[in-house]
């Protein structure tokens, strides 16, 4: 069990999978969005989660004033837990916030491959084991759906590598919690 740190779903407690997930610790998702408050990123944005697990980062957004919040895993477990999350935080969102959260059980490339969709935040918490060139492939897919300035946020293991990025996005900084690293990066 996890809890939504703050927003209007603030201190909820939300289920995570058994196995196959990682969930991000609440001090990282507090740095995360503290930091995405700071640029004032999160009010009325698209949120794209991918590899969601739980769907905790994606759903932390919406209970923050994310406008539209899509969570992405293959697993079905993950998928599952991430429709009852998502259920959960709707419930409790206010009336008339026209807040949309979408779960789609697809893995990542096939899923940005056939979406059109552009967002605002892209966050990507890919198991530790993913590897570097896949993670390239994806943040290729994911370039082209972004929209002007959105903000893009890998979090990995602190031995994993830089990740290679594609044409169209930068990297702003990295950021050590521990075992995390989170890189943040930008659409130019």
């Amino acid at each position: 069990m996890t809890r939504i740190i703050a927003g209007f779903a603030g201190s909820l407690t939300i289920a995570v999978p058994r196995f196959g997930t990682r969930p991000t610790s609440d001090r990282v998702r507090e740095a995360i969005f503290s930091a995405l408050e700071s640029r004032d990123a999160i009010a009325g944005a698209r949120v794209l989660d991918l590899y969601a697990g739980s769907g905790a980062l994606g759903l932390e957004a919406a209970s923050r004033g994310a406008m539209k919040v899509t969570l992405v895993d293959s697993a079905n477990a993950a998928t599952r837990i991430g429709r009852d999350n998502a259920a959960l935080v709707k419930r409790n969102a206010p009336p008339g916030s026209g807040l949309e959260i979408v779960v789609t059980a697809l893995p990542v490339q096939a899923f940005l491959g056939a979406n059109s969709e552009t967002w605002d935040i892209a966050l990507l918490d890919p198991p530790y084991d993913l590897g570097e060139v896949e993670l390239a492939h994806n943040l290729e897919a994911l370039a082209h759906r972004l929209a002007p300035d959105a903000v893009v946020l890998i979090e990995r293991g602190i031995r994993s590598p830089e990740p290679s990025w594609p044409s169209g996005i930068t990297l702003d900084r990295r950021k050590d919690y521990g075992d995390t690293t989170l890189w943040w990066a930008r659409r130019v």
